[in-house]
């Protein structure tokens, strides 16, 4: 497989396939991370917790290195690119691997996986069938323009992010929603009082629009 992961079989089967949810932590996590939201999350889900490729030098794992420097916040873009094309890569396999339902596949990113998830979708929507993205920021040059907008059409997409964020500022959530405004979508946006985290608030409105998606 093109990336580590674990992942949690339903709980919940009917005669369909089942529908996956793929979890893509933040910079410096791993697949353990996330994975440990499962338990609140719908049990018809098939949820994989991806690791990141890039082993970073302080610990843990990103999926672009970031580079800090006096007046200036760079990252290391063929990274990105690469670890993008994983991600797509990644879902083909897990479909195959597994045999989950290819027609509800869903991502839900944390931060930086907030960020590939987004990108991930605006490369090729027609792989998903919904997508979170937490605590992140979208990449208005990624974002489709024109006739390209058009397979976004409708689609859902559920932004959540902290109003107290030290990391990723608010300013980064409502950035984000100004960017998916300007698209097609159907979009939810939430703040909360909370940091660069997941509250127990916003993990339930989560798996409350998951559920809704799946009642469809």
């Amino acid at each position: 497989m093109t990336l580590e992961y674990q992942f949690k079989e339903p709980e919940v089967t009917s005669n369909k396939k089942p529908p996956l949810l793929l979890l893509l932590h933040g910079i410096g996590a791993d697949e353990n991370d996330l994975y440990g939201i499962h338990p609140f999350l719908d049990k018809r889900f098939f949820v994989v917790s991806a690791r990141a490729p890039y082993a970073l030098p302080y610990g843990g794992y990103g999926w672009f290195e970031i580079y800090i420097e006096p007046g200036r916040v760079s990252i290391n873009g063929p990274q990105f690119e690469e670890s993008r094309t994983k991600i797509l890569r990644f879902v083909d396999e897990l479909i195959s691997a597994h045999d989950v339902d290819a027609e509800r596949i869903y991502l839900c990113g944390f931060s930086q996986g907030a960020m590939m998830s987004l990108s991930a979708l605006f490369s090729e929507p027609e792989k998903f069938a919904g997508v979170i993205a937490m605590s992140g920021r979208a990449v208005s040059e990624l974002a489709p323009t024109g006739s390209q907008t058009e397979k976004l059409k409708g689609f859902p997409i559920l932004v959540t992010h902290g109003t107290n964020d030290p990391v990723l500022p608010i300013e980064n959530g409502r950035a984000t929603r100004e960017i998916l405004s300007r698209l097609p979508v159907v979009l939810e946006y939430q703040e909360y009082e909370m940091g660069h985290e997941i509250s127990q608030e916003s993990l339930t409105d989560v798996s409350n629009w998951l559920s809704k998606k799946l009642d469809g």
